[in-house]
């Protein structure tokens, strides 16, 4: 039997365990990196080139987005070309599709444009809480609109005449952070956002390194109105894809996988120092702007606890981790993970659903997810809920369990990953 097969039209995946992982493998673009310099690009008054842009469907969405808003983009070769500018009125609604991360940052550009945009998405993304970002663009001057009084999209946004504000999210998000200062870069005057607890700086680095006005300090990013420059770029691999393999390395015996120049900036990193303290065998090396390579192989693992601080950077690798920490030795606790319930699926109920089908101890206790660990995993059945990380998560519990697991909602996984099955086949030697 083969390790995975696909079949239903390619939405359901079954997989086997089998031999070990090994060999070298790159994936794809990653995905924040990608949504950002697409819009950044669109920004700029001018042309700017970026390769190895993510070939998941949420950032072809964004794409579709930037040109609806008056970009020019085009694909040739691996480049995307994009002619960006003067935004102007899109022809209709904007679909972003399953993309929280990109109805927020561009709800954060239409509220610089002076006329109506209309955001929505997937009925994933209609259910997704949109208050985040209405509520401090209101403040800056913006009308925002949508279901739900505005705390649902899809969105209608009239902007212009912006002015800044000082704003501290009360839940931590990149996304509320960035749509911020994106709308920021419209404002009269400086627009702050405080942050208490540190999320993915992707925003504010991609702003600074591509000529906008913007200050960053300690605690806190500042920018005022400006536009970014046209720009090269080569997209670094994805931190949170290549958290499978390394997770797959470590827990199928006699493992070794490579991956290679994958993004090393500040809060993608947190599932490496998790791993490491259950004991993986990992590796980093440099690979040279903000680049590394990392090796796994398999090793024993222990289990740990994953504090409420950890967390923000850690959302979109906790159902992974929560499968290596089935397999751990003795319990590890998620502390502080109610975001989960508010991504793609709600993910504390998919990851603990998919753990106990494969035969794991488990339970949800406030916003703690406690796994028990020393679980011999066993196949199951397992509803991905539409979410593409809780799909290639138990895709990797699959390849430890005793008998086969069946995944439906694969198809979900062409949002941030359509190559995963191509890769884990190389892995496999087939």
């Amino acid at each position: 039997m083969p390790p995975a097969r696909l079949s239903h039209g390619g939405d359901v995946l079954a997989v086997s365990g089998g031999g070990p992982l090994r060999g070298e493998l790159r994936v794809p673009g990653d995905k924040s990196i990608s949504h950002r310099a697409l819009l950044l690009a669109a920004l700029a008054d001018g042309v700017s080139s970026i390769s190895g842009l993510s070939d998941g469907a949420d950032v072809a969405g964004t794409a579709a987005a930037t040109a609806a808003l008056g970009a020019s983009v085009e694909s040739a070769g691996g480049v995307v070309v994009v002619r960006g500018g003067e935004l102007r009125v899109p022809p209709g609604p904007i679909n972003v599709g399953n993309s929280g991360t990109t109805i927020r940052l561009l709800a954060g550009i239409a509220a610089g444009c002076r006329f109506t945009t209309v955001l929505g998405g997937d009925a994933s993304v209609n259910r997704r809480p949109m208050d985040r970002v209405a509520e401090p663009l209101r403040l800056m001057g913006a009308d925002v609109d949508g279901s739900d009084g505005g705390r649902r999209a899809p969105l209608r946004i009239t902007g212009g005449a912006l002015r800044g504000i000082t704003y501290q999210p009360p839940v931590a998000s990149a996304q509320v952070k960035g749509a911020v200062l994106l709308a920021g870069l419209f404002a009269a005057g400086e627009t702050v956002v405080r942050e208490p607890v540190a999320t993915r700086a992707h925003t504010e680095e991609m702003l600074a390194a591509f000529g906008a006005d913007v200050c960053l300090g300690a605690g806190e990013v500042a920018v005022r109105a400006s536009r970014p420059n046209p720009f090269e770029f080569a997209v670094p691999g994805d931190p949170s894809a290549a958290a499978f393999w390394m997770v797959g390395a470590a827990l199928v015996s006699g493992s070794a996988v490579t991956v290679r120049d994958v993004y090393s900036g500040q809060g993608r990193d947190g599932y490496l120092r998790v791993l490491r303290r259950m004991g993986a065998d990992l590796s980093v090396a440099p690979a040279g702007e903000g680049r590394v390579h990392l090796t796994c192989r398999s090793s024993p693992l222990r289990g740990t606890t994953i504090t409420a601080a950890e967390v923000p950077e850690l959302i979109d690798e906790i159902p992974v981790l929560a499968v290596a920490a089935a397999a751990a030795d003795g319990p590890t606790r998620f502390e502080g993970a109610g975001e989960l319930r508010h991504k793609e699926s709600d993910r504390m109920h998919s990851v603990l659903a998919g753990l106990e089908a494969c035969g794991a101890s488990a339970e949800v206790d406030g916003d703690t997810l406690v796994v028990r660990g020393r679980s011999q995993l066993r196949g199951g059945r397992i509803d991905a809920a539409g979410d593409h990380r809780i799909a290639m998560a138990f895709c990797i519990a699959g390849l430890v369990a005793g008998t086969e697991t069946v995944i439906s909602g694969w198809r979900s996984v062409a949002t941030s990953y359509p190559g995963f099955v191509s890769d884990l086949a190389r892995c496999r030697g087939a």
